[in-house]
C-alpha cells in the first residue's frame, strides 16, 4: 500500500480527515489483519498516531467504525422488500437479490476483513451472521414455505409453526454457496469464467429444484417433533399429578 501524500492532508477539514483515516484503515486491515498496529497505519496515512487517536479514541473504536462502514452500512432494506414481492417468481426474486447483495458486499476488502476477523476470533463475524439470519434467512424461509406448501393439504398448520433449525440450515446452504464464490474469487484468486449472474442463477435453480421435494418433509418432521414434545410434556405433568 502506498503512503498517502501529506501535502493535502494539512488542509483537510475534520470531517474529511476522519473519512480519510477510515478509508485508509479499511485498506490496511483488509491487507494486514486486526493484529496490526495503528502506529504503522498512521505512518502509511502520513499522520501522527496522536492525531489518529484524536478522531478515534481507541483501536477498537476504529475497528467498530470499519465494521459499521464495510458491513452494516451496505445493508439495504429494499433487498428484503423485493424478496417478499410475491407477484414475481421466487427464482427471479432470489437471483435478483443475490446480484444486488454481491455487488454491495462481495468486494475484496469486505471478504478479507471478514476472514481476518474470523481468524482473530473477533465477534464481528458472529454479529454479522446473526444479522443475516434475522434479516434475510428467516424471510427466505417464509418465502420457501409460501412456494413449496402452496398446494399442501396441511399448509396452514405447517406454515404457522416457528421456523425450524433445519429450515435455517437449508437457507444457509444456498447463501453459503454464494459466499464461497466470493472467497474463491477474492481470497484464492480462483474465480470461475462464469459471471456471478449466471453462477447465482444456476445455484438458485439447483436449490429450488431440490428444495421443493424435501421442504414439505422438513416441515412435517418439525411438526411431528413438536407434537411429540408436547405429548411428552403432557404425560410428565400427568405423572406428577
Amino acid at each position: 500500500m502506498k503512503k498517502i501524500e501529506t501535502t493535502s492532508l494539512r488542509r483537510m477539514t475534520p470531517e474529511d480527515r476522519r473519512a480519510q483515516i477510515l478509508s485508509a484503515s479499511i485498506d490496511y486491515f483488509s491487507e494486514a489483519g486486526f493484529a496490526s498496529q495503528t502506529r504503522e497505519l498512521s505512518k502509511r496515512i502520513g499522520i501522527s498516531q496522536p492525531l489518529l487517536y484524536r478522531y478515534f479514541k481507541s483501536k477498537q473504536d476504529l475497528i467498530d467504525e470499519v465494521f459499521q462502514v464495510v458491513f452494516l452500512n451496505q445493508w439495504d432494506p429494499r433487498w428484503i422488500d423485493a424478496l417478499q414481492a410475491r407477484q414475481t417468481s421466487l427464482e427471479e426474486r432470489l437471483t435478483h437479490f443475490y446480484r444486488r447483495y454481491a455487488k454491495a458486499t462481495y468486494r475484496p476488502e469486505w471478504i478479507r476483513i471478514y476472514m481476518h476477523a474470523g481468524l482473530a476470533g473477533m465477534p464481528l463475524n458472529r454479529k454479522y451472521l446473526q444479522i443475516v439470519r434475522d434479516r434475510l434467512l428467516l424471510v427466505m424461509c417464509e418465502e420457501f414455505r409460501d412456494e413449496f406448501l402452496r398446494d399442501h393439504p396441511l399448509k396452514d398448520v405447517l406454515a404457522s409453526a416457528p421456523v425450524s433449525p433445519r429450515e435455517i440450515e437449508m437457507a444457509w446452504n444456498l447463501h453459503g454457496s454464494m459466499f464461497y464464490w466470493a472467497v474463491r474469487t477474492n481470497i484464492f484468486k480462483a474465480g470461475s469464467r462464469l459471471s456471478f449472474e449466471q453462477k447465482s442463477r444456476d445455484a438458485v435453480r439447483l436449490f429450488l429444484t431440490g428444495a421443493k421435494f424435501i421442504y414439505p418433509e422438513i416441515l412435517s418432521s418439525a411438526s411431528e417433533e413438536k407434537n411429540e414434545l408436547l405429548q411428552n410434556t403432557s404425560d410428565s405433568f400427568s405423572y406428577v399429578s
